[in-house]
């Protein structure tokens, strides 16, 4: 199965679970729609937009998240970035994303499939990020290293992180603590 078939299968699950809100069905149903119209849409060459895969390092038992102060963005946001041609699944490509830019290589998705999507306008040529937002969870004393992709890399306290990111990132939070239970 190719990395656009499983973005198919894994975004028509999404938009059909109980946990989807009307505003994330109906952007699950965007980016259906534009991966039917672009067979490139998965890749960053698509200038018309493309799926990206993403992932917020969890520490349940310590009540934190791992964020990283993006080097072009200037902003604290999970780990994530565009899909490569060896990724198999979007959760695999999140998962690598994740790995290589926190240094922990011991972490497990949260169980259920992406925890959100977000659609982002980013600088031409390209147009949009259509994003895949997954949770990857760590162990306690697990020990981060800092990327070249990173200005820095910090933990946040669950309640830190209003003060420090976007909305995007909160709402990915928020949802993250309600699949936990936490």
């Amino acid at each position: 199965m190719s990395l656009h078939d499983n973005a198919v299968l894994v975004l028509k699950a999404y938009a059909g679970s109980e946990g989807s809100d009307p505003a994330q069905r109906e952007l699950s149903g965007l980016y259906l729609d534009h991966l039917a119209a672009r067979p490139d849409g998965m890749w960053k060459a698509c200038e018309a937009g493309h799926l990206t895969a993403s992932a917020l390092v969890v520490d349940p038992e310590r009540g934190r998240v791992l964020l990283t102060l993006h080097k072009k963005l200037g902003m604290w946001l999970q780990m994530g970035g565009h899909c490569e041609p060896g990724d198999t699944t979007l959760e695999r490509a999140a998962l690598r994303e994740a790995r290589e830019e926190s240094g922990i290589l011991e972490l497990t998705p949260l169980a259920g499939g992406p925890v959100q999507l977000d659609r982002h306008p980013i600088p031409a040529p390209c147009h949009w990020h259509l994003d895949v937002q997954y949770a990857a969870l760590t162990r306690p004393g697990a020990v981060e290293s800092i990327s070249e992709e990173s200005l820095d890399l910090r933990w946040f306290a669950y309640d830190e992180v209003a003060g420090v990111a976007d909305g995007s990132v909160v709402r990915l939070l928020e949802r993250t603590r309600a699949v936990l239970g936490a």
